[in-house]
């Protein structure tokens, strides 16, 4: 670890130079998810260095633990809770691995990105404000407890296997929030549809030209916190102009690519097509006509948006014309977006779902990954088995996975009024006190440990599991005064 803090120095003009400085050493760390053999050592390694305790359970869980200061040995331990992997998205121009390269923080004036790729702020902040806290010497507090789960990106695999015999706080503080201002007593539960769809294909038709349409340039972002904002899923789109092109100029699909993570809003999709050659200009012009009409749509929320083509091989095999009706059946039906709006919190996200994305796992199947959230566990399972009905209809092979439970708000909580009380004091505000439609491991931990009092903080990220994601400066400094202030004023 005192080697990758040598080898820093992007962000060391930033305050609270303790937080970013740990920040960028988390940067230099991969940890993709379920990848996290590295973070994991980097964070024991830390706690030795600081001569502090720590342990891991069976998934790997680390928890670090450091005692009270001086006069406040008789506080309640507190649980600070963040996750060590990261989602791992870039754009498609860039060469990137992220089993092996370091990310590259960037400051863009109030913000700090990386270059072309996601900046793992989610939850890496959390991390630093964990390890920053750790370290100091100057902060009164009592006993703290500092949990850094795995996998929570991809299935909250470690919240799911998380000891009930691991921590012994009842205070948790989660610090996987990404909105200044805002403090989170709730979130939603969340729950995956998967379906794989068999295909068939037959020999490519002759005097064929073959091309390659793509949708990108979206923002893309978080399939909970960015649901609701209006932006495009490359996906939809695509398939809407493969719709209209397949009726009117005999277009033949040979491959479908689109999305990534099932927790990101498709952000990119491609369909390598043929057309009969003499229909090619006139395809191309669709192209073009069909780009402009979604710029349009899309001017206020993609102003990035673009429908590009470019010719590539033949393919020697296309899908038959029932299975490419099938597919695009599918997802053309298939439901993405806003389900219902909340009626119990102001303009809250009640219900989901999100086609995140489509992938060939072998020359005759396709998977299409689907997610779906609510705050109501039965409006959660009510929007996958819409989902499903879909999949079913086109013959696909269905399956649900485990899903998550919600976080039932707590408007007594404790620890909520001493966040509250600490932010107008330092802020002169009083912070909005609201639920999340984004997963957080809190319903994980309420299962395991009942008795927990909860809150969730963070500073401002956007673009979170994207490669726009970026942290704002200032609040990154609010966040850290304002957990250093709840430490010091739990009683």
């Amino acid at each position: 670890m005192l080697e990758i803090l040598q080898h820093m120095n992007k962000l060391d003009k930033l305050q609270p130079q303790p937080l970013w400085n740990y920040f960028e050493a988390i940067c230099q760390v991969p940890r993709p998810s379920k990848k996290e053999d590295k973070i994991r050592a980097f964070l024991l390694d830390f706690a030795a260095q600081n001569g502090l305790k720590s342990k891991t359970d069976t998934i790997g869980n680390v928890l670090i633990c450091k005692p009270a200061t001086t006069g406040k040995e008789n506080t309640p331990t507190v649980v600070l809770q963040s996750h060590m992997d990261m989602v791992c998205e870039k754009n498609s121009d860039k060469t990137f691995n992220f089993d092996t390269d370091a990310i590259v923080p960037v400051v863009d004036g109030e913000w700090v990105k990386a270059d072309g790729t996601t900046l793992g702020a989610d939850d890496g902040i959390g991390i630093a404000a964990q390890m920053a806290i750790l370290a100091a010497k100057n902060i009164a507090h009592g006993p703290i407890e500092c949990l850094i789960t795995v996998d929570e990106e991809t299935g909250l695999s470690g919240a799911f296997a998380l000891e009930t015999d691991f921590l012994s706080g009842k205070i948790l503080i989660n610090l996987d929030s990404e909105d200044d201002g805002e403090l989170f007593i709730g979130c939603a539960g969340g729950i995956d549809t998967l379906g794989t769809l068999t295909i068939d294909k037959e020999k490519t038709p002759g005097k064929s030209f073959a091309m390659k349409i793509m949708v990108k340039g979206l923002m893309g972002g978080h399939s909970g916190d960015d649901i609701h904002k209006g932006r495009g899923n490359a996906i939809k789109i695509l398939t809407r102009f493969l719709w209209q092109a397949i009726r009117k100029y005999g277009v033949r699909i040979a491959g479908f690519d689109g999305g990534n993570l099932r927790n990101a809003i498709a952000r990119e999709a491609s369909a390598t097509v043929i057309v009969p050659s003499v229909q090619k200009e006139q395809l191309v012009a669709e192209i073009n006509m069909f780009s402009a009409d979604v710029e349009f749509e899309y001017e206020r929320t993609e102003p990035n948006l673009v429908v590009d083509q470019s010719s590539t091989r033949v393919p020697e095999k296309v899908l038959t014309q029932a299975s490419q009706e099938n597919l695009l059946n599918l997802l053309y039906a298939c439901p993405h977006g806003v389900l219902e709006m909340s009626t119990r919190m102001k303009d809250m996200v009640e219900t989901s779902t999100n086609l995140a994305s489509v992938k060939f796992i072998d020359s005759n199947n396709l998977l299409i990954t689907t997610s779906q959230r609510s705050e109501i566990e039965s409006r959660k399972y009510y929007a996958a088995e819409m989902v499903r009905s879909v999949f079913e209809m086109a013959g696909a092979e269905v399956k649900h996975s485990d899903g998550y439970p919600g976080w039932t708000p707590d408007p007594s909580s404790p620890i909520l009024k001493i966040a509250v009380d600490s932010y107008v004091r330092l802020f002169g505000e009083k912070p909005t006190v609201r639920s999340i439609h984004a997963g957080l491991e809190c319903g994980l931990f309420l299962e395991k440990y009942p008795e927990l009092d909860m809150v969730s903080i963070g500073p401002t990220i956007l673009g979170a599991h994207s490669p726009d994601e970026r942290i704002n400066i200032p609040t990154a400094d609010k966040f850290w005064k304002h957990l250093v202030d709840i430490l010091e004023n739990i009683s």
